[in-house]
């Protein structure tokens, strides 16, 4: 009874302390998910808020096509051409733009033409006449920005747009000023014409808006009118500021459903605890028991992982180190396996960690029934997983890395999602006694790497050549860092020329003179400089050299590349603007060479950064275009001036039909965007002929010059 008494005196306070603490805690719980829910539902209004003002912008964006063009000049403003206007503007807008009421206002802003005919434009005129205000307070304040030449200098459009009420149904309205598309086309006068064009927020607006942000039950309310409770909701404004609607949804209740799943198991454990209270209180001499039970489970969380149950990353050096003893007594041979899974972290921003947590538990599964029971599975670290398997030879692990790819190829379902994943493997084999356990991983992750670098989704062998090339980077890494403070970086000169042979620009290329390895390739070194942080430097240097030298050529124009890196630094615009006021170079002459990897997954940030680069005056260049993502949607909505077709097209002009006929669409699709085009990679004369047989007049390569000094380039251009 002693026993037992003791044992009561301390298991009881601890008990009653642990029910009021759970009871506390169930009740900030649900505060905390009330809470968050609530700070859920108002970030989510706000991104609909922003969403639904870049649509408004997009809308009016959609009619600019028409209006900033040379030809809507001709037929509007210097003389109205009813049947064009007609044809371009009422049944172009209303096929190919989904527009339903379209109106061309005169410079005295009195309808030329309505869509449905005279007087229509009358429900429209209250809405239209604020936008019709901001568009020619836009058109008086309008100032040229320097010197324009035909083809090269876009006119910024002129437009405003807003959300009316019209006859009793939400529209956005949108006014565009008809301008000359490139500043070539005399107006008539110094106010031009105006379309007005409107799109309903309908029902198929509003499945298309609410497909886009994944909104669940959206609707559009009349007025201000208050919506049902619990519905997350924005307010719709006209031009004047007046609320003349919403939008209402059903918001996402992430505490909500968080407290659906773990409510049944916090009332299980509740209870679970109340029963546990009650058993001890009663059989307190058990006391010892339940601690030999604890010690045990703590004995297994040391050495296991635990969400999957599977060995951690002690318990695989652990084991490994006794196979490597084997190895040293009895000569039997070690396979390290690394696997690391492929796009996890996509999964993981765009589902959640509980899903990336059902993926790793699922994908341990399935490698870990791959492995012979005498084989140590772990879970090493996030999404990375290692087996030691001693007496395995190269084959057979490389069997089991086959297995374990096709494992995870197959498709991972969690509820409505279905996703693919893969994976990639890195082995080792070990049958050098003098190893140990950190090299025989270091080995294997070497060879992960290399897969990573190479082959996703399939397995590499270690091998020691990919110990030395490892080496080899990291001390090009090192050396680059030299070469930025001793002036070995410098800068080359390609030549563009146009029909003639004559040169119109030139293109800056990097290079690098190693006093011990000789020049190294930039294709080598670049990919170095972004991984180790220092290609802003890189880059930095190659714009200042750009514009130091572009006083030798006044008559021509400077590409420069921008690198990813460069166009995520926050302060990147500010450097170059205020590199160029101290250099003394007009910004008008440089072309920005971007690469299609740049535009992936449109970032609103890059194309900002874009969008202020191209009004300050850059010609911003696709370089590389048709090998990569290749999108018309791109060359749309970003302020592309230029595409280069790559040397890959134009190396197979005149052998392989495909190539004639992709570089003939691209220069078709560039002309009809207007946007220059240059081809790189010439290197003989019938390319030359193909090329210019397609249209493309502008081209790059060693048919006319390599990469030369800036001396060579003086030659070149002559006294």
């Amino acid at each position: 009874m002693g026993q037992a008494h003791k044992a009561n005196s301390i298991v009881l306070p601890l008990i009653v302390s642990a029910l009021a603490a759970l009871t506390a805690l169930l009740f900030l719980g649900g505060v905390l998910i009330s809470s968050f829910d609530e700070r859920a539902r108002l970030r989510e209004e706000e991104v609909i808020k922003h969403g639904m003002s870049d649509r408004i912008d997009e809308v009016a964006r959609q009619v600019v096509p028409q209006t900033v063009w040379d030809d809507a000049v001709a037929h509007l403003d210097n003389t109205f051409d009813r049947a064009w206007a007609q044809s371009n503007i009422i049944e172009f807008l209303s096929q190919a733009g989904g527009f339903h009421n379209i109106f061309v206002l005169d410079r005295d802003n009195r309808p030329l033409l309505e869509r449905f005919g005279p007087g229509s434009f009358e429900n429209f005129a209250a809405s239209a006449h604020p936008l019709v205000g901001e568009v020619r307070k836009r058109e008086v304040a309008r100032v040229a920005l320097g010197k324009f030449v035909p083809g090269e200098n876009l006119t910024n459009p002129i437009h405003a747009s807003a959300i009316a009420n019209i006859a009793g149904q939400l529209r956005i309205v949108s006014a565009s000023l008809v301008q000359s598309d490139f500043n070539t086309k005399k107006m008539s006068g110094p106010r031009a014409p105006i379309v007005i064009a409107s799109k309903p927020i309908d029902a198929q607006y509003l499945k298309v808006f609410g497909e886009r942000f994944m909104l669940d039950g959206l609707q559009a309310h009349l007025g201000n009118r208050p919506v049902a409770s619990g519905r997350a909701t924005i307010t719709l404004k006209n031009s004047d500021g007046k609320i003349v609607g919403a939008l209402s949804w059903i918001p996402q209740r992430p505490g909500a459903a968080l407290l659906a799943k773990i409510g049944p198991w916090v009332t299980a454990l509740f209870a679970g605890l109340l029963a546990l209270a009650y058993f001890l209180f009663r059989r307190a001499h058990r006391i010892a028991e339940e601690l030999i039970g604890s010690e045990a489970r703590a004995a297994h969380l040391a050495y296991h992982d635990s969400l999957t149950g599977h060995a951690n990353r002690v318990l695989l050096g652990d084991r490994l180190g006794q196979a490597l003893g084997n190895l040293r007594r009895d000569g039997t041979s070690v396979a390290i396996l690394c696997v690391d899974l492929d796009r996890f972290k996509d999964i993981n921003d765009t589902y959640g960690h509980q899903t990336g947590d059902e993926v790793i538990k699922e994908a341990a599964r399935r490698m870990a029934a791959e492995c012979r029971a005498s084989d140590v599975f772990a879970r090493v670290s996030g999404d990375e997983f290692a087996i030691v398997a001693s007496g395995l030879s190269a084959d057979s692990a490389a069997r089991l890395a086959t297995r374990m790819c096709q494992q995870i190829a197959l498709p991972f379902e969690f509820g409505s999602a279905r996703l693919f994943i893969g994976c990639s493997v890195g082995i080792a084999i070990v049958q050098d006694p003098a190893v140990d356990a950190a090299e025989a991983l270091r080995q294997a992750d070497i060879a992960l790497y290399r897969t990573k670098e190479t082959a996703k989704g399939l397995y590499s062998f270690f091998e020691p050549e990919m110990d030395a090339a490892i080496r080899n980077r990291r001390n090009v890494e090192s050396d680059l860092r030299k070469a930025l403070a001793t002036g070995q970086l410098r800068l080359a000169y390609q030549p563009q020329v146009d029909s003639r042979g004559n040169i119109t620009a030139v293109e800056a290329l990097m290079r690098w003179d190693h006093p011990e390895r000789g020049e190294i390739s930039p294709t080598f070194f670049i990919p170095i400089a972004e991984q180790c942080g220092l290609m802003l430097e890189v880059g930095m240097f190659a714009l200042t050299r750009a514009f130091e030298d572009s006083h030798r050529w006044p008559d021509l124009r400077i590409a420069i590349n921008v690198s990813a890196t460069q166009l995520r630094d926050r302060d990147f615009i500010d450097k170059i603007v205020a590199l160029a006021i101290e250099k003394n170079v007009s910004i008008r002459r440089f072309d920005l060479e971007i690469t299609e990897g740049i535009l992936l997954g449109d970032d609103p940030e890059t194309h900002d950064r874009l969008q202020k680069l191209r009004q300050l005056g850059f010609n911003l260049a696709l370089d590389d275009f048709g090998t990569g993502y290749s999108s018309l949607s791109y060359l749309q909505r970003y302020p592309i001036n230029k595409i280069k077709i790559d040397r890959s097209f134009v190396s197979n002009l005149g052998i392989e039909a495909e190539s004639d006929a992709v570089v003939t669409a691209i220069v078709k699709m560039a002309r009809a965007l207007k946007l220059g085009v240059i081809a790189e990679g010439v290197e003989t004369v019938p390319q030359v002929e193909h090329l210019t047989a397609a249209g493309c007049s502008t081209m790059q390569g060693y048919l006319y010059s390599k990469p030369v000094e800036a001396n060579e380039i003086d030659r070149l251009m002559g006294p």
